[in-house]
């Protein structure tokens, strides 16, 4: 049993954050040269990547939690009703 359900939008927008991030100190210490409008494309698709992957996954987490609900409910119409079981 995992400890957290999986979160594949967090995980995508970490990789995008550390990526950033390692395109810039690589710039800092002059091993290349990095404009810095080469980080809004980044990092702004990399975010809508991970928002879509954030709405996939809940989409999937909520099908399988309403199926999981729906059999476990108990409301239904009893088993039998041959008036053996009736209280009255």
């Amino acid at each position: 049993m995992p400890r957290h359900e999986f979160r594949p939008g967090r995980l995508i927008a970490g990789v995008v954050m550390l990526a950033t991030a390692a395109l810039f100190a690589g710039d800092a210490a002059g091993a290349w040269q990095t404009p810095w409008y080469r980080a809004i494309p980044l990092l702004c698709g990399g975010l809508s990547l991970a928002g879509l992957a954030n709405w996939i996954a809940y989409g999937v987490r909520k099908r399988r939690r309403d199926a999981s609900q729906a059999s476990a409910d108990s409301s239904g119409v009893p088993a039998s009703t041959s008036g053996s079981q009736a209280i009255k």
